[in-house]
């Protein structure tokens, strides 16, 4: 053991669908509930960890990022090793790493403040029938969607808006104003990915665009009704919050001077 604090940084993937979300709650059922018990399984001490971005019950994380600070002396491999023996199968730490840590510094690493955006994937399955396979994984359409409508609508929410139209009324973001980057959505066969790329996002704002895409994409609404909505700014006006199944958190960006080890972007369903 040393006596110098050190940071260590994360990168943890899980299937959200038996968990109650990211943030630790009292009845322990929470993805941040098992990582701090596993990691107080691992070195015998208490470990409090911040995220770069919370998850809600049934959304899946294909790489969330976490910090911690500890005094312990372990190889990167051990935080990786070591505290995935004390995790269940839905959840496990893919990299460990290191970062300068100056605890009388204020610029130091921190994994939600010195996130430079986020990405959302959301997995889409387009069949007139369910698949038990896909359950959980994905959302799921019956009805044909046009992919053509619902890429031109995904265009008015590009650049910085005020998103309160897709703004959860128990969101607790101080403003609702964020820049999307980009709407990326594509077809395979009968599953379709929409990827989100913003600075950041409000609460369940990915799952209430996917939603208001699905009325464009099955004609119940023109492409030209997302810009309506979007300068309502009244969460009345969208379509209601779409399912969490196939909502995956995708990637945190990060400024490359911290050299975090981050996995390419790929969700399984795509490889």
């Amino acid at each position: 053991m040393s006596g110098v604090s050190k940071r260590i940084v994360l990168g943890v993937q899980y299937d959200g669908a038996p968990w109650q979300g990211w943030q630790t709650q009292l009845n322990g059922l929470t993805v941040q509930d098992r990582l701090e018990f596993a990691l107080h399984k691992f070195t015998l001490q208490d470990v409090g960890t911040v995220c770069a971005g919370r998850t809600d019950a049934g959304v899946h994380g294909l790489e969330q990022v976490v910090h911690f600070d500890t005094t312990l002396e372990r190889d990167m491999s051990s935080w990786v090793r070591g505290v995935n023996t004390f995790l269940p199968p839905s959840i496990a730490v893919r990299w460990a790493t290191e970062v300068p840590y100056r605890p009388e510094e204020q610029d130091n690493f921190h994994a939600r403040f010195s996130a430079r955006s986020r990405m959302y994937q959301y997995v889409l399955y387009n069949n007139p029938v369910r698949s038990p396979l896909l359950e959980g994984k994905a959302g799921w359409v019956f009805r044909k969607l046009d992919v053509t409508r619902m890429q031109a609508a995904a265009q008015h929410l590009l650049g910085e808006h005020d998103f309160s139209t897709f703004r959860s009324v128990q969101c607790q973001a101080k403003s609702p104003v964020k820049s999307m980057y980009a709407i990326k959505i594509e077809q395979r066969g009968d599953l379709i990915m929409f990827t989100l790329h913003a600075n950041a996002f409000l609460h369940h704002m990915v799952r209430n665009i996917v939603g208001s895409l699905i009325y464009v994409g099955n004609g119940s609404q023109p492409p030209e009704w997302l810009k309506e909505i979007l300068d309502g700014r009244d969460r009345k006006f969208a379509a209601p919050t779409f399912m969490p199944d196939g909502l995956y958190l995708a990637k945190i960006d990060y400024d490359p001077k911290w050299q975090l080890p981050q996995l390419e972007v790929q969700n399984f369903f795509w490889s």
